[in-house]
């Protein structure tokens, strides 16, 4: 039986500090549209900066991972991320109106709290995996941590820490999706700092917005009258004791509290691949840097199998087109020699593919170039962009009066040469939904199956002047 995707049913917000700027910060979950991931907008800007919470803009920073795009940061989103992913929610627009997530209490309780309160509701669209195919593993030998990836059925994680501590030299935790345990088990379980970190990091102002409400403070040596006193003053509480290591600022959970809610990090850094997992995860000694590597090596798989599964196996260059010249025409402003799209044979609310057949005649090989014809790259792009505009221009009542224009271009690779004689196949597909009449796309081009071009693209919609 097929799963489907999942968003909330409504809308919930917090505000609180953020642990590393001490600054108040507000953040909304709402709900999205199917295959929107999960977004983060930095409402607090002039221009607010939507950022997908993907391994691709990942940045590692002191103590934390952040996310960065167009020079805009967002921090501390780990225990979010794993509240949105363990409660199986696919789809969530965050609007934020600082750089930094509140910490709250340290773990994902709250978050998850609300997610159970607004309910979740089930979409049309299928759930979109990764499944793990082979062994994939990020080692690093200075903290000898090794985050390993194994093929299994389903998502499970197992957790193994160790530190140079007589109170936490060694813990496990694990946690299984089929079980359905996450609310109680995992996202209750608080951040936790040795206390001789708690005082580096307070002196140094890196943990401003730390204190003894949101972090297990665990003391791994002994400590006598005039030490506690001094720590009384440093954080401004009275009757302070070390209880089997623990400050009593706080009562333990789980006796492995420390090691599940590094399981937690885990799972929140993990959803930055941006998709459900199929698989078996091994981490031990993890951290950020290691969780997010493991991301990134998750991401890029996952881009490589869309590359590879990109092109429209079913499509027949022989059958009728849904969409001839004529028909296109009637759809976009371009004219010859800017017309570069011939046929469309696949059209849906968010895909279309359609064709452009490659001529010597066309007045670009006069001079690109006159011993070696090769279609110029950029116009390869043009032509993928003009059915994507078919795309969005299909969805207006009166596309006659629009026109698409680009916003931006990322991350165009050329693999291949196209030469007259070749029949280019495009697939483009929407990657977020339309809003105020912006559109994002990934685009492929191919020759055959072989891949000549892919990109990503924004466009908008705009009413031609003269109306």
């Amino acid at each position: 039986m097929s799963i489907k995707q999942n968003t909330l049913k409504g809308e919930f917000s917090f505000r609180g500090k953020g642990l590393h700027t001490g600054k108040e910060v507000g953040v909304t979950f709402k709900p999205a549209a199917e295959n929107t991931g999960y977004r983060i907008v930095r409402i607090d800007l002039e221009e607010q900066v939507e950022i997908p919470a993907l391994a691709q803009y990942v940045q590692m920073v002191d103590r934390a991972s952040c996310l960065e795009k167009e020079g805009v940061r967002v921090y501390t989103l780990e225990h979010a991320m794993a509240a949105l992913y363990g409660c199986g929610i696919d789809n969530c627009l965050i609007e934020l109106d600082g750089e930094e997530f509140p910490i709250l209490d340290g773990s994902a309780r709250y978050y998850v709290e609300e997610i159970q309160r607004v309910g979740i509701e089930e979409q049309q669209a299928e759930r979109r995996y990764f499944s793990v195919k082979k062994k994939m593993e990020f080692y690093c030998e200075t903290t000898n941590t090794r985050i390993t990836l194994l093929p299994d059925e389903e998502y499970s994680v197992n957790t193994m820490v160790a530190y140079d501590s007589p109170y936490l030299t060694m813990q496990f935790a694990s946690y299984s999706a089929s079980t359905k345990d996450f609310a109680t088990e995992i996202a209750p379980c608080r951040t936790f700092v040795f206390l001789r970190e708690v005082e580096m990091l307070l002196a140094n102002n890196l943990i401003k917005g730390g204190d003894l409400n949101n972090a297990i403070v665990i003391v791994d040596r002994e400590m006598d009258a005039s030490e506690i006193e001094r720590l009384e003053r440093l954080f401004g509480y009275e009757n302070m004791e070390i209880k089997e290591g623990v400050l009593n600022n706080l009562q333990l959970y789980f006796d492995n509290e420390p090691a599940r809610h590094k399981l937690l990090d885990v799972v929140g850094d993990l959803a930055l691949c941006g998709r459900f997992i199929k698989g078996r995860v091994i981490a031990e000694r993890p951290g950020h840097k290691a969780n997010t590597s493991m991301a990134k090596m998750i991401y890029k798989e996952i881009q490589a199998e869309e590359k590879e599964d990109a092109y429209p196996v079913d499509l027949d260059l022989d059958s009728t087109p849904l969409m001839d010249i004529n028909k296109i025409r009637s759809l976009l402003p371009h004219r010859p020699p800017f017309l570069l799209v011939d046929r469309i044979y696949k059209l849906t609310d968010n895909m279309v593919i359609g064709t452009k057949n490659v001529t010597m005649n066309e007045p670009h090989f006069v001079g690109h170039f006159p011993e070696e014809p090769v279609m110029p790259g950029v116009l390869i792009v043009e032509a993928m962009s003009q059915c994507g505009g078919i795309l969005v221009l299909n969805g207006v009542p009166d596309p006659e009066n629009y026109s698409t224009y680009f916003m931006k271009i990322d991350g165009v690779k050329f693999r291949n040469k196209v030469v007259p004689g070749d029949t280019l196949v495009f697939k483009l597909i929407t990657t977020a939904p339309i809003k105020r009449g912006i559109v994002q796309m990934k685009g492929f081009a191919f020759v055959g199956k072989k891949l000549v071009c892919e990109g990503e693209f924004m466009a908008q919609v705009i009413k031609t002047k003269n109306l």
